[in-house]
């Protein structure tokens, strides 16, 4: 994205919040925790060695640490916008870079992992296309990104609330794509053999009130360019949580989802699997299936049949 172009995140507002809430992280880590196992396990069926591996947007480590971990994993390097986020951080190469803005040569790394940061960047496309290049012939990438069904009853919850008391909407929540765009994104970067799918977790909150905290120390507060700036009101936050209760109660907890979608793809190899150009077959479908139309049986004669 040229630099003169409209930002839709304050980047520098996001690495601000994510340090303030630095010490405390831990405590509220659940996702990034629960895709940092998922994506350490996705790599156990990937039987290969990775001399150098990149982790993006690492923060504390929690997918930095399990590549470290690895006996597949040679030199691991932690890369973060801030370098705060990143002091506890030993036995690897610490970087400070913006996703945005990746300073690796072309074709340098063979692993590059990211666990839900890209979707806070202003050009995904642009930013996939650097990681593209960043790998090694047959390299891979894996990441995590929040799915559009995140957080969809908070959403629903504020744009009721506020046309029925501010007759408008405001952006609120950072858009969020689904399996289909991601899987076009990956293609449209480079990637090779393209993976995209998703898994919906649901947690439950005493109120929303506790889940609006939560999202706060998560560091994941609203960093929209075009944000409100004035504090959210009174009359209009007690409507939001009169809405919430209403719809998303369930034995007097709410509920709140959270999708998590994994990206994975290749640099392209001539090793790799081609698809077959189009009317190469050699058999069709329906022969390997046992469905093709049988040929009709030839009519015996019958001495009763009519002459």
């Amino acid at each position: 994205m040229p630099d003169g172009s409209p930002k839709l995140f304050d980047r520098q507002l996001l690495r601000q919040r994510r340090e303030r809430v630095r010490a405390t992280f831990s405590d509220y880590d659940f996702l990034l925790q629960r895709a940092a196992i998922e994506m350490d396990e996705r790599l156990d069926l990937v039987l290969r060695d990775f001399p150098i591996a990149l982790d993006l947007g690492a923060g504390s480590g929690a997918m930095a640490i399990k590549l470290a971990a690895r006996q597949s994993v040679g030199r691991v390097l932690a890369s973060d916008h801030s370098p705060d986020l990143m002091a506890g951080l030993t036995g690897m190469t610490r970087l400070i870079c913006d996703e945005e803005k990746l300073p690796f040569g072309e074709a340098s790394v063979n692993l590059v992992t990211s666990l839900l940061s890209l979707h806070f960047v202003n050009d995904l496309p642009g930013a996939l296309i650097q990681i593209r290049r960043a790998l090694k012939p047959d390299g891979l990438f894996m990441a995590a990104i929040p799915g559009g069904q995140t957080l969809v009853e908070l959403r629903t919850a504020f744009m009721l609330a506020e046309e029925e008391i501010l007759a408008g909407v405001s952006p609120r929540v950072a858009p969020m794509a689904d399996v289909k765009d991601y899987g076009a994104l990956l293609q449209r970067a480079g990637f090779a053999l393209p993976v995209v799918d998703s898994d919906l977790v649901t947690v439950t909150y005493e109120s929303p009130l506790k889940l609006m905290h939560e999202l706060r120390m998560m560091g994941a507060g609203n960093v929209l360019t075009d944000r409100l700036k004035k504090p959210l009101s009174r009359q209009l936050l007690e409507r939001v949580v009169e809405i919430y209760r209403r719809d998303y109660s369930i034995d007097g907890r709410i509920n709140a989802s959270f999708e998590i979608i994994y990206l994975s793809g290749w640099s392209p190899h001539a090793s790799q699997q081609q698809p077959l150009a189009p009317g190469s077959a050699q058999s069709s479908l329906a022969a390997a299936l046992g469905t093709c139309p049988l040929p009709e049986r030839p009519k015996e004669n019958d001495e009763n049949d009519e002459k």
